[in-house]
């Protein structure tokens, strides 16, 4: 990947308690949600990119005390082959077989996840 071909999409905090992160992030700073899956995360609307609060241990692959910062890429396909699949944790494909999603972990254990720009 070279600088200047990922653009912040959002990111994600846990949380063992989900309903008062959701309650700080509406009633103290004012976010507005926009997207929710009770009990399991609440997306709030970050401006250019997104703000989400996910509950902790939710996901299939590692996430446990961890963030996650997402960043959308031109041509996700080859940005695995580039950076190797052998550094992801995780690889979820559509019904196509095309790689939706990647995720790989930083030097301090969080979530990368990459995604297919739009």
């Amino acid at each position: 990947m070279s600088k200047g071909k990922l653009r912040l999409a959002g990111i994600e905090l846990y949380f063992n308690e989900l309903d008062a992160a959701k309650r700080f992030n509406q009633d103290t700073l004012g976010l507005t949600v926009r997207d929710e899956e009770p009990g399991h995360h609440v997306q709030f609307d970050g401006g250019a990119a997104f703000i989400c609060l996910e509950r902790k241990g939710v996901e299939s692959y590692p996430s446990d005390d961890k963030a996650v910062v997402f960043f959308e890429v031109a041509d996700l396909q080859a940005t695995v082959e580039v950076v190797g699949r052998d550094r992801f944790v995780q690889l979820s494909e559509d019904a196509s077989g095309h790689i939706a999603w990647a995720v790989l972990h930083d030097p301090e254990g969080d979530n990368v996840l990459l995604l297919q720009s739009k």
